[in-house]
């Protein structure tokens, strides 16, 4: 996936059909849907600020004029019918942010913000995928989770969802969409899916249930190579992380794989944290204000996978706190990056609660390697380039995880 940043706008937001980091919080991450999933927070669960602006300063009052002045001549003159004043307003709203140029600096309405925080137990009612959008700003699946309704109807990676219920959703935010696939467990939902390679948009109905969102997967390859792949940076990871390892390591591995693919982020505590399992003492990022403010995040050395040869698999999806770890380990000489370049998510949002129960997300800050990278907007170049195409069928097998596995087994 070349040009990120143009691209920030269109897959700014990856999610799974639920979780959801809330509140007043610090923010790395995509604002993350396990249909849905919030973003990446320094503060874990910190108590919601409700926003108690002072009033705005004369020049920008007057400023302000000219919208009052327009405005009061729609009511007048429009011949259709005019939105509700809280529309105006959350309306009003995304334009101002719009002009600040930053897709990341959000407003999020109420129903949407409450999906966030109903997700934070990591359990939520809907089909089990993990979705994105596409540089076409369509829908696309990028993972079913193993057993869910999702996977059960056959749906797969690189479908796209248009239609929901015989409603369009092409243009939608991807928190619009994902507000219409999920719903009470034991209900259903028609999707109208476009499949690469076939010629024709088909239905799919999915029985919604109950879903747990996996946070880490393990396993012992052959060869003796362990393999473990993180999900996501939830407030669990590096606690979930940490006991898969013991189990792993306890088979005495030749070598270690961390997948990152396709992981979009999470709390900004817990990329540290992750990080601090496989690197002794020395920095792991610097953080910057746009006041010239900076804050060093290190790991410290005694945790139990320090030493382990290990490869780390990233891709367009890796992003945010994903590359905060990849970025670490890959310029302190601790891992090699096998896949593709990751997705470049390197500033941090303060999010705040309204009064309304909406959700702004400011952009306070940016993110860099411990060599002093700059990750926004650019990303991370492998050190080893293994492309797979969105939605390619490789009959089963992982091209980017066997180089992986050669790449340890060789010694490279």
């Amino acid at each position: 996936m070349n040009g990120l940043l143009r691209r920030a706008g269109n897959l700014l937001l990856f999610a799974v059909l639920a979780t959801g980091l809330m509140g007043s919080a610090f923010l790395t991450g995509f604002a993350v849907a396990w249909g849905m999933n919030a973003g990446s927070s320094r503060a874990l669960h910190a108590a919601p600020a409700v926003s108690t602006p002072a009033p705005p300063p004369q020049d920008l009052q007057q400023a302000f004029e000219i919208f009052w002045e327009a405005w009061k001549l729609v009511q007048n003159e429009y011949y259709g019918e005019i939105p509700a004043p809280q529309a105006v307003a959350y309306g009003a709203i995304r334009g101002a942010l719009q002009t600040l140029g930053d897709p990341y600096t959000s407003f999020i309405e109420p129903k949407i913000a409450r999906i966030l925080q109903e997700d934070a137990s990591g359990q939520f009612e809907g089909i089990g995928a993990l979705v994105r959008m596409n540089r076409d700003n369509k829908l696309e699946i990028v993972r079913t989770f193993e057993g869910s309704p999702a996977q059960k109807a056959g749906l797969r990676a690189g479908d796209l969802v248009v239609k929901v219920n015989g409603q369009s959703i092409v243009g939608y935010s991807i928190y619009e969409a994902i507000a219409l696939i999920r719903g009470p467990a034991g209900t259903s939902v028609t999707l109208t899916i476009e499949r690469p390679g076939q010629r024709e948009p088909f239905e799919v109905t999915v029985t919604r249930a109950r879903i747990t969102i996996p946070v880490v997967e393990a396993r012992m390859l052959p060869e003796n190579i362990a393999y473990i792949q993180l999900f996501d940076f939830s407030a669990q990871a590096t606690r979930q992380l940490q006991d898969q390892l013991k189990t792993l390591l306890a088979q005495n591995p030749r070598g270690l794989i961390l997948d990152l693919r396709d992981n979009p982020g999470g709390f900004l505590d817990q990329a540290i944290q992750v990080a601090d399992l496989f690197l002794d003492e020395g920095v792991v990022a610097y953080e910057r204000t746009k006041d010239g403010e900076e804050r060093v995040f290190r790991s410290k050395s005694g945790d139990i996978a320090e030493r382990i040869p290990m490869v780390v698999l990233v891709n367009a999806g890796s992003a945010s706190a994903s590359e905060i770890v990849a970025g670490a380990l890959q310029d302190r000489g601790r891992a090699r990056l096998v896949g593709e370049r990751t997705f470049g998510k390197g500033s941090v949002q303060l999010s705040h609660t309204l009064s309304d129960g909406s959700e702004l997300r400011v952009t306070i800050a940016r993110w860099f390697t411990p060599n002093n990278r700059a990750i926004h907007g650019e990303g991370l170049n492998p050190d080893i380039e293994v492309k797979v195409e969105p939605g390619a069928e490789t009959g089963g097998t992982d091209p980017q995880l066997q180089r992986a596995i050669e790449v340890l087994l060789q010694g490279q």
